[in-house]
């Protein structure tokens, strides 16, 4: 699935997004708006404000709203991954230098504070109360979710625990994503839900075929070891599978005592993992939120920005990075 086949009817509108978060760094330090023009040159293929925009030009909202959502999305998100390059001290994101690989952590994390407090502000320009709620919230179980893995999930072994934690870290932006866009569109209130439930499980799929790729991805592609994240302790769905699936497996077993500090017993069960069909078994549970997904475009209209949906769901399970 190639991305422009999602992307055609809004690549106008990605480019007014892009403009309005550079706008936001326009009276900012210097530096300030040199690590805002890095972090935007950096790419990604906006897949949130593209679900914003989709949503809401299917809904008929006004323009200038998506627009303001979009950047306030965007920066949001552009935040978090500031904070969690610098928490994981990666050096790399898609390839390109991150930002605390260039700068000291306490202008790192202040630059990630900068991006918030401008995504909030861009929230609040929406002039949507409700929306502004809903932004502060996710905001909140998105930090809150951070917090949870970092003190109590490494080396658990627990679907309920991972699942809440993915919805945390990703599902809930995708959700509030496309519920905003719904919010400030002229429908009801079952539309606004079916968009919110879109998102949710977009979303959900997203991070369930990240932590797939982990496993069975092109290393250089995903730009990070294999496995990467069972070397951190944390145990995704393909190793949750294969947990249920091995339950004697020493390796598995050692993961409750800290068992991830073992590179060399990691390494292992990393290929042993790999090698188990578990991460196809994770793949089909992706492509099940992606059914669930589509059940809920079925009762719009049919319409450029549906089929662009649509597309965007299937792109989802079908990426390779």
């Amino acid at each position: 699935m190639n991305a422009v086949t999602f992307l055609s009817p809004i690549t106008e509108d990605i480019k007014l997004v892009e403009d309005r978060m550079r706008a936001q760094a326009d009276e900012a330090h210097p530096d300030l708006r040199a690590a805002l023009e890095h972090l935007l040159s950096a790419g990604g293929k906006r897949v949130r404000p593209t679900l914003g925009l989709l949503v809401g030009n299917m809904l008929n909202a006004p323009h200038e709203k998506l627009v303001t959502l979009g950047a306030a999305v965007e920066l949001l998100h552009t935040a978090t991954l500031v904070h969690d390059d610098l928490i994981d001290g990666s050096l790399l994101r898609r390839g390109t230098p991150t930002l605390n690989a260039r700068w000291s952590p306490p202008a790192t994390v202040l630059t990630g504070d900068f991006l918030f407090a401008r995504a909030a502000k861009l929230a609040a320009e929406t002039d949507h109360l409700p929306l502004m709620k809903l932004f502060s919230d996710t905001l909140a179980v998105i930090v809150n979710g951070e917090l949870t893995q970092m003190f109590t999930s490494r080396g658990l072994i627990n679907r309920e625990n991972y699942y809440k934690r993915i919805y945390a870290k990703t599902a809930s932006l995708f959700e509030m994503t496309a519920r905003a866009a719904g919010m400030v569109s002229p429908v009801g209130e079952e539309t606004v839900e079916s968009m919110r439930d879109f998102g949710y499980q977009i979303g959900m799929a997203f991070q369930i075929v990240d932590d797939v790729l982990d496993f069975s991805g092109d290393q250089n592609a995903v730009g990070k070891p294999l496995g990467s994240d069972l070397l951190n302790g944390l145990v995704t769905l393909p190793g949750i599978y294969y947990a249920e699936s091995n339950p004697a497996d020493a390796d598995i077993l050692s993961l409750p005592q800290g068992g991830w500090t073992n590179a060399e017993n990691m390494t292992r069960l990393v290929e042993n993992i790999r090698a188990s069909g578990c991460a196809q078994k994770a793949m089909l549970e992706a492509e099940q939120h992606i059914d669930r997904a589509l059940t809920r475009l079925e009762s719009l209209e049919p319409c450029a920005e549906r089929d662009a949906l649509e597309n965007l769901a299937k792109y989802i399970v079908d990426r390779k990075i």
